[in-house]
């Protein structure tokens, strides 16, 4: 099985990749609103990463079963099937319409919320678990926000890397 903190170090690269991205998709947009709204969500995934980063330093070390471990890693694989839970291998070049961007943004924050679901089931400590289940709730506020976001045409995300 993962250990707490190997888990808690995946939520901590989610939520930096995700803070990356917005802010690289910022600087090629001219849409001041879109903008805004993905600078709102680059500095929540700051304050998420921190909060997980504060729930790493809390676990103590468990023993390892390494039977245990393998077995753990496959089913949890197996439940994340294709779940990318990376913005990297999106070429932003080729997206010049707000809507495909704004999509592209849900599926990142829904596959994070599916994510941060799962890991809720390892996370014994109560404040902890109050903690992540806000962070849900908040990147299900993510994806309302982009859901009402109006689409149109971007004049210039084409630079975007």
């Amino acid at each position: 099985m993962f250990t707490a903190k190997e888990l808690l170090d995946i939520a901590v690269r989610l939520e930096r990749n995700g803070d990356t991205i917005y802010r690289q998709v910022i600087e090629k947009v001219t849409n001041p609103k879109l903008a805004s709204l993905l600078e709102w969500m680059a500095d929540e995934e700051v304050k998420h990463a921190e909060y997980f980063e504060k729930m790493k330093s809390e676990v103590t070390a468990t023993p390892t079963n390494e039977v245990a471990e393998e077995f753990g890693r496959k089913l949890f694989n197996e439940m994340l099937g294709d779940q990318s839970f990376s913005l990297k291998d999106v070429d932003f070049r080729q997206i010049d319409q707000v809507n495909d961007m704004i999509t592209t943004f849900i599926e990142f924050e829904k596959d994070t919320v599916l994510f941060y679901k799962m890991l809720d089931a390892f996370v014994d400590n109560e404040e902890n678990q109050k903690t992540l289940r806000r962070i849900i709730d908040e990147e299900n506020r993510h994806i309302e926000r982009l859901q009402d976001f109006p689409g149109g045409k971007l004049t210039s995300i084409a630079g975007c890397k």
